[in-house]
């Protein structure tokens, strides 16, 4: 089989990398390698924050919530029956955690220490709760055990949560923005201007810092200081819109009113509407003045079956809903053959329906193929997708589409490629598209 062309060739060089474990210490909780795409990450730190949510009349569990319920609930009967193992009791520590039952949380990681004193997840996760909780003490104190015992890869961010930790306790206002690396988010005159960071403290604010803060706020996902401290590093490296937007999030989500706060969301907003958005014509040329971006390592953070709910059935006849998911299965071998999942082996050749966004094949405004990827993108040549999360879509018809920024549902026939390496994995015939309101 040929090697493939330059932009599969590409492509494929993004496979993702080794995940290893991370986030608050749940043993199905696989968190990629970071810092990742801003999109991806701010859909899986909502989906974390939203399992804490008790259904109520109008709100139902989410089904992320559901399924930590049951494993909660299964956990808890087995130990009702027999002493859990350490890392069954990190487990459910964790679950309760993320359930929002921190006073159950800290009772079963406190006994289940007393009988493992030196496991580094029940240490790790009984200084979160106790964080969570508000006693910083306790947490302090755990969070040091934490960082003694953690592994090599876990170290740094056990380092970083302990100095949160302790920069809290000394701090009178509760609004502030944390000064986890010194650095003033300011340019070289010493004002704060969204997207401009100075060159001093450009020199100053580790490399690493976006994605040790995008795993604390894992960790901590109610925290919207965390949030905060996100949007200023997404501010740092360039994105204004994504600064602009999390610092919304903060003052609509969180209910933080705090006058920094407020004047640097003013800011941010000011400065995102000045952002003219790229072309197809221009983005490449674009792309040599990204040195100060963000480099994402994965598109999203959560790697494990988080938001997958039951799959549905293939049907014979009518449409069926592809989730992405599904095409993230694929795998590719070192010539980039692909192996199809069984699913998606069965809806080939039939009519799918798929929402994504709009990513063009040429600088033409007007589009009879372009391409479909999950959530939208900055900077296509730093932030494109891995070989399995792009389709080809063919309009029906001679039917063109207009370049949009909004979400679309795309209507078609799903083909599988696993013989042309010059061409895409999927490619959906015959499409039709709808433009989603509000996407």
């Amino acid at each position: 089989m040929r090697r493939p062309g330059n932009l599969i060739a590409v492509l494929a060089l993004l496979a993702a990398p080794a995940a290893v474990r991370a986030g608050l210490y749940y043993s199905d909780e696989v968190v990629a390698e970071l810092p990742s795409q801003w999109r991806g990450f701010l859909l899986d730190q909502r989906l974390l924050r939203q399992i804490a949510v008790k259904p109520s009349g109008s709100v139902p569990a989410s089904p992320a919530r559901q399924r930590y319920r049951r494993a909660a609930d299964k956990l808890a009967q087995a130990a009702r029956q027999r002493d859990l193992t350490a890392d069954e009791a990190a487990d459910l520590g964790a679950l309760y955690v993320r359930l929002g039952e921190v006073e159950r949380a800290v009772e079963v990681l406190r006994a289940a220490q007393r009988r493992h004193p030196n496991h580094f997840r029940i240490a790790a996760n009984l200084g979160t709760a106790w964080q969570i909780q508000g006693d910083l003490g306790q947490a302090a104190a755990c969070l040091r055990q934490a960082v003694r015992l953690a592994p090599g890869n876990l170290q740094r961010a056990e380092e970083y949560q302990l100095k949160l930790v302790r920069l809290r306790r000394q701090q009178r206002d509760a609004q502030a923005l944390d000064d986890l690396f010194g650095v003033r988010y300011v340019g070289d005159d010493g004002r704060y201007q969204p997207g401009k960071l100075g060159a001093a403290a450009r020199k100053k604010l580790p490399s690493d810092a976006a994605a040790v803060v995008q795993r604390l706020a894992l960790w901590l996902p109610a925290d919207g200081r965390l949030l905060w401290q996100l949007a200023e590093l997404a501010g740092a490296h360039g994105d204004v819109k994504t600064a602009a937007s999390v610092m919304d999030g903060c003052v609509t989500e969180f209910g933080m009113r705090g006058p920094e706060l407020l004047r640097h969301r003013r800011l941010a907003r000011a400065a995102a509407g000045q952002v003219k958005k790229p072309t197809p014509a221009d983005a490449k040329a674009a792309h040599g003045s990204h040195a100060g971006l963000l480099r994402p390592r994965s598109p999203r953070p959560l790697v494990s079956r988080l938001e997958q709910a039951a799959r549905p059935r293939v049907r014979g006849t009518g449409v069926n809903a592809l989730p992405w998911a599904a095409l993230a299965e694929t795998t590719l071998d070192r010539e980039y053959r692909p192996t199809f999942s069984p699913y998606l082996r069965e809806l080939d050749g039939r009519r799918i329906t798929l929402d994504g966004y709009v990513q063009p094949l040429s600088g033409r405004e007007e589009m009879a193929s372009f391409l479909l990827i999950e959530y939208p993108v900055g900077c296509w040549y730093c932030e494109m997708p891995d070989l399995t999360g792009i389709v080809r879509v063919d309009l029906a018809g001679g039917k063109t589409l207009a370049l949009t920024r909004d979400q679309v549902r795309v209507t078609g026939t799903l083909s599988l490629n696993a013989t042309d390496p010059e061409s895409f994995l999927y490619t959906i015939r015959g499409a039709e598209v709808k433009i989603e309101d509000g996407g």
